[in-house]
Order: structure tokens, then sequence, then C-alpha cells
């Protein structure tokens, strides 16, 4: 009876950490698909916001090299709406593939790989890209509060 009450125990113990992993994964997932999404030649209006959903009002976001900060202003979001809008449309040809995806408390670490060919907006220049990225989501109250992207 013993061994059946700590068997039960550690279920229980050990059932919200894996529940919460998987929570972390679908919304790896999703927010995967929905940045693709953004990305691909025929991207919406409504697909940045589908994607901007996943995102908190003060959302950090660091690329290096090009964006080095990470500061959380409270119209950090609207001014990413801006730049994607920016850019919106501009890949001919947009594929990817996630590679892997890790959680951790209030953490999710993905990686994939990323082939586009498009034209600049404001240079008219041909654009042909092939790299990797590894994307650093931290989290805040179910909302991503800062994205760390790198790639090569």
């Amino acid at each position: 009876m013993n061994n059946i009450r700590f068997s039960l125990a550690l279920v229980f113990l050990f059932l919200p950490s894996f529940a919460f992993g998987s929570d972390l994964e679908n919304l790896a997932q999703d927010y995967y698909d929905s940045w693709v999404k953004t990305q691909k030649p025929d991207a919406t209006k409504e697909s940045l916001s589908k994607y901007l959903a996943f995102l908190a009002d003060d959302i950090g976001h660091q690329h290096l090299p090009y964006d080095p900060e990470s500061t959380r202003e409270p119209d950090n979001k609207e001014k990413m709406l801006e730049g994607m809008t920016y850019y919106l449309g501009s890949h001919t040809k947009y594929s990817s593939n996630l590679k892997s995806v890790m959680t951790g408390y209030n953490l999710i670490v993905i990686k994939y790989s990323t082939k586009s060919e498009g034209i600049h907006p404001q240079t008219k220049e041909v654009i042909k890209q092939e790299y990797d990225t590894v994307e650093v989501l931290e989290l805040e109250s179910g909302k991503i509060a800062v994205i760390r992207k790198y790639s090569e």
C-alpha cells in the first residue's frame, strides 16, 4: 500500500512539469508557425496580427548583429508592427524548417533553418539568404516578453 501511495505521489509531483513542458512545446510550435506565415510571399496584415498576439506590448527584441538592444518599452509591439509592415510581402520565396525546441521555466529555445529570396523594399536590390536561427523566447504572464534572435 505504501508503494502505491509513493508511486501516486511521484506522479502528482511530476505531472505538472510534464504538462507545463508540453504546453510550452505547443506554444513554441504555434509561435514558429505564425512567424513563418509572416515571412511568406502572400503574408498579410492579418498574419502579422496573429504573430504579434503572442507578444507582450512592451516586447524586448534583440536580433544580433542588427538590433543589439532588447530594451522593453510600452510601444514596442506597435513599433514591431510598423517594421514588419514595411517588409510585408518583400519575399518572393520563403521556406523554413523547425529543427529543435527546448523548454525550461518561462523559456523556449527554438532553432530553425531559413531560405528566402526577395526584393528589398527600399533599395530594390534582390536578396537571397540561407541561414540557421536560434531564438530564445522569455515568457511573462503567458506572453513572449523578450525575443533574443541569433543568426549566422
